[in-house]
């Protein structure tokens, strides 16, 4: 990868319509009205990080979230909220740029590890992953009640 090629930054809210066509990928869609929305709560907290990675024309080719996780249970850690990569831009580095900088942010904010969550059916995300040296460490069940 060409790191002179892509660039990683903040988000902004004028990246919806970009974070919009991605998290559609990733099989999250929703209306460009409610990500601008979900955007703004999280640049309000600088507990948040929503980092995006654009090619030199400006074009936004993927996104990483990462939050802090203070728990009782264990010391500071992250965890990641979401990533993706474009599917025309994948295995060119853009993922583990993007993770690079999720870490980086992590511990700058004092934390002990960065820990994410994974759909048991993605075994290629679970593979670069492992490249990354990130290691399973259980299998659990996540329970959901609409409020």
């Amino acid at each position: 990868m060409d790191n002179d090629v892509w660039m990683v930054r903040q988000a902004k809210t004028n990246d919806v319509i970009n974070i919009t066509a991605l998290c559609d990928q990733l099989g999250y869609p929703s209306s460009s009205e409610q990500l601008e929305q979900r955007i703004r709560k999280i640049q309000c907290h600088d507990d948040h990080a929503l980092f995006i990675t654009q090619q030199s024309d400006g074009s936004l080719v993927g996104w990483v979230h990462v939050y802090l996780c203070p728990l009782v249970i264990t010391e500071l850690e992250a965890e990641i909220g979401g990533l993706i990569v474009d599917e025309r831009f994948r295995d060119r580095g853009i993922g583990q740029l993007l993770m690079r900088h999720a870490e980086l942010w992590s511990r700058e904010k004092g934390c002990q590890a960065l820990r994410l969550r994974s759909n048991v059916t993605r075994k290629n995300a679970h593979a670069f992953y492992e490249r990354m040296g990130y290691k399973k460490i259980k299998t659990s069940w996540m329970f959901r009640k609409e409020l």
